[in-house]
């Protein structure tokens, strides 16, 4: 076992399913996922370190804990189709293509886009599609959704990712003030909206038309 594999099973082990990551398929995928080709080379060695690192532009890969609890809450069973906002590294985008048919991932910043597919490509995800764009505007081509995840911190819920659930999905995002937000479990039902408080946390800002100003 090389060194990554065996500190990437560690932090599975010790960060994960020590605390409350319990789904066998969500730790599976994180097992299999090799973080280390989503950071960049300078911090390759901290990859499998329970935090975010920054990944240029201002933006950073998310911590794995909390890739693990998104992806967790949206309670994939193999056959969805999920819509995430915020590519980012692409790091989640791989963990969702573990997990689900497919995955439609919007991001802001063309370069990260590139990178990101880039990776993907290079690890033979082939039900992974990027575009850039305003993540807050959704992907109506592509809708509806059985499930959107969004990876960075909104001051409200964004009105058209929203419409583009389907009936009964369940959408996951960081929602609230600048410095400080809630992870929340939204399901769309037909008595309205469902919310589930996960647990606070701190996200980079959702810029958009339906989120922070640029």
């Amino acid at each position: 076992m090389d060194p990554y594999t065996r500190e990437r099973h560690k932090m599975v082990e010790e960060q994960l399913a020590a605390r409350d990551i319990r789904d066998p398929r969500v730790l599976e995928a994180m097992r299999s996922v090799p973080r280390h080709l989503f950071v960049p080379d300078d911090l390759k060695a901290r990859a499998y370190e329970d935090r975010p690192l920054p990944i240029g532009h201002d933006q950073t890969i998310s911590q794995p804990y909390m890739v693990a609890l998104m992806v967790q809450a949206l309670q994939l069973t193999g056959a969805e189709k999920v819509l995430e906002i915020g590519t980012g590294s692409g790091y989640e985008t791989a963990v969702l293509a573990e997990l689900c048919a497919q995955v439609f991932s919007i991001e802001r910043l063309e370069a990260l886009a590139a990178r990101a597919e880039a990776v993907l490509a290079r690890l033979g995800y082939r039900n992974a599609q990027i575009t850039t764009g305003d993540g807050t505007l959704g992907w109506e081509e592509h809708a509806p959704f059985d499930a959107v995840v969004i990876t960075a911190a909104s001051p409200q819920i964004p009105r058209p990712l929203l419409h583009q659930l389907r009936p009964e999905g369940i959408m996951v995002l960081p929602m609230g003030e600048e410095q400080l937000q809630s992870l929340v479990r939204l399901r769309k039902t037909s008595s309205g909206i469902q919310e589930d408080y996960l647990g606070e946390c701190r996200f980079v800002k959702l810029r958009g038309m339906y989120g922070w100003e640029e």
